[in-house]
């Protein structure tokens, strides 16, 4: 998965959810690595793909520490295992209260292919973490054959 106006390259590895059916979050000791919900469509597929990763760590910034500076028009590319890239756009980019999180908003089902990218973000609570969420909405506008490079 690349971001370019950030410069952000990042491999993504396959989520589930937890016991009670929340998104798990990729391991924090690899804070460069972003995670894609394996129960959702995949990126360029239609409806909603889901990639998750940490704002930051102990050690410093982490893969979506910039997320909240993207702004409409940016593109995320997501390369596929078929070779080929989904090419979104985004639209938004918005913070929630994690207690008042519109879950229908960020995940339900949509009629065109979609990306959401989700960093925590907001006030820092030493017992609790973070206090929101950061969520970009992007959608699909091309996918980019593999190249034919030798």
């Amino acid at each position: 998965m690349s971001i370019p106006y950030l410069g952000l390259q990042a491999p993504l590895i396959g989520l589930g959810l937890d016991r009670r059916q929340q998104l798990t979050a990729p391991p924090l000791d690899k804070p460069k690595l972003a995670g894609w919900y394996e129960g959702g469509p995949s990126p360029g597929e239609a409806g909603t793909a889901v990639v998750v990763g940490h704002l930051d760590t102990r050690t410093g910034p982490a893969v979506f520490a910039g997320l909240s500076t993207l702004k409409p028009g940016r593109l995320v590319e997501a390369l596929r295992a078929d070779g080929r890239t989904a090419v979104y756009t985004v639209d938004a980019v918005r913070m929630y209260e994690k207690a008042r999180f519109p879950s229908q908003e960020v995940y339900g089902a949509r009629n065109r292919p979609e990306l959401r990218l989700i960093t925590c973000g907001g006030v820092y609570d030493r017992q609790s973490g973070y206090m929101s969420n950061v969520v970009v909405f992007a959608h699909l506008t091309r996918i980019l054959e593999p190249s034919r490079h030798a």
